[in-house]
């Protein structure tokens, strides 16, 4: 990401600001009308007690303000996300809205994504998503007995049909979305029957695969070296991706786009990954919580993390501040050897630092990720065919190209490319 180089303020706070940014913004704090067993955020809500959870229209338009002033491109996007940000309403979206039209830059496309459930979707919310080009991502974990044995409400019901619904709403009144999907112990095995029912039944043309990496812990933090039974291993997840590249890269490139898929053919195009977890360096994608709070990185929402309160410190100020620097530049600078040697580094970077918990087998440095033997397994299986579709992108010939080479290649034909 380009760095735009701003005055050095007395106080010394900002160094670097970047051109554009990413902010995962809780409206709602942590509060959700569902209970999910894995979810790292729900237990949030004790770093406010006594708190309504419920972001003011002050500090609404103070966030608003900032984050299009902080930005030096023409695109600016607003990510809403939770708990579940619906639970503001939708008069909240509405007034996001004005401000927006209020505080736009001139030549500037504002955008809005919004992370939901599903569950609280209606007609009217999917009318005013479709009529504002908001971009949806809904969560749902493959089909229903997968789905419903983590994914619950605050009864501990499960919450498959009424996600469905959701879906079928959004798809009925032509509101763009993505899904997300995570892989956890229980769907872990299944890699080809999820994909397959995201594909044929949700009819999702854009899919997310998050693991399941929970810390076992009292805090909730990102701390400790031990994890849950519900986090997939990083052998179950390199295993659940290869399946399903399989059947990706043999049917569907070009019509289904599946983001860890797409940043891969992205690095071994020559582009730098624009997604954080593979980047060499991460610290440009934070998190705000309901009452101006700004955190490091969304899955570092805790006390020793928090770099700051928008109230009190200009965002652009925070983003650009040598803490938050620091804490992107350490997903480089604490890379173990054992990475640093690695044939996939290009692509792995080292992942997330939330997961760097193991050691590693040669010398036990710290920081090796907990999916490291997943990451490397999968990205040197797809090593060739990421090299072919990289080829025709240079060609300037569609990626999806690549299918009738494979076709041709199992019924014996010579594949050239």
């Amino acid at each position: 990401m380009t760095d735009t180089p701003t005055t050095l303020p007395a106080s010394g706070l900002r160094t670097l600001t970047p051109a554009a940014f990413h902010v995962t913004t809780k409206p709602r704090g942590a509060i959700c009308n569902l209970d999910c067993k894995y979810c790292f955020y729900l237990t949030k809500e004790k770093l406010y007690p006594g708190s309504d959870s419920r972001m003011s229209d002050e500090l609404l338009e103070k966030y608003v303000r900032q984050h299009i002033e902080a930005h030096y491109v023409p695109e600016v996007t607003f990510t809403w996300q939770g708990g579940e940000p619906t639970l503001m309403g939708l008069n909240f979206f509405r007034r996001i809205l004005e401000l927006q039209k209020k505080y736009r830059k001139p030549n500037t496309q504002i955008h809005n994504a919004l992370q939901t459930n599903a569950t609280t979707l209606t007609e009217e919310w999917c009318r005013f998503f479709h009529h504002n080009n908001f971009l949806l991502g809904v969560s749902i974990d493959g089909p229903r007995q997968f789905h419903d044995i983590y994914r619950v409400d605050k009864r501990g019901a499960p919450t498959f049909d009424r996600v469905m619904a959701g879906i079928a709403l959004l798809q009925k009144h032509r509101v763009a979305f993505n899904i997300l999907t995570t892989v956890h112990a229980v769907n872990a095995g299944h890699g080809l029957q999820v994909y397959r029912f995201l594909r044929d039944e949700v009819q999702a043309q854009m899919i997310q695969f998050i693991p399941i990496v929970e810390h076992d812990n009292a805090s909730g933090f990102q701390e400790g070296v031990t994890t849950t039974a519900r986090s997939v291993s990083g052998r179950q997840y390199g295993e659940f991706l290869i399946e399903v590249f399989d059947e990706w890269v043999r049917h569907d490139v070009g019509s289904v786009f599946v983001q860890i898929f797409d940043i891969a053919l992205g690095v071994w195009f020559g582009q730098p990954s624009t997604l954080c977890i593979f980047a060499k360096t991460c610290g440009d994608a934070l998190a705000l919580e309901h009452n101006g709070d700004l955190f490091s990185c969304d899955h570092f929402v805790e006390p020793r993390h928090k770099i700051g309160n928008i109230a009190e410190t200009p965002l652009s100020d925070l983003v650009a501040s040598t803490r938050q620097r620091k804490f992107g530049l350490d997903k480089r600078e604490t890379l173990p050897r054992y990475c640093r040697e690695c044939d996939v580094r290009f692509i792995c970077n080292g992942g997330c630092p939330k997961d760097r918990i193991l050691t590693t087998p040669d010398t036990k440095e710290p920081y090796l990720n907990f999916l490291c033997e997943g990451f490397k397994a999968f990205f040197s299986y797809i090593d060739r065919p990421m090299q072919i579709m990289a080829n025709l992108l240079h060609q300037r010939c569609s990626p999806a190209h690549i299918m009738p080479l494979i076709a041709n290649n199992i019924a014996g034909k010579p594949v050239q490319v």
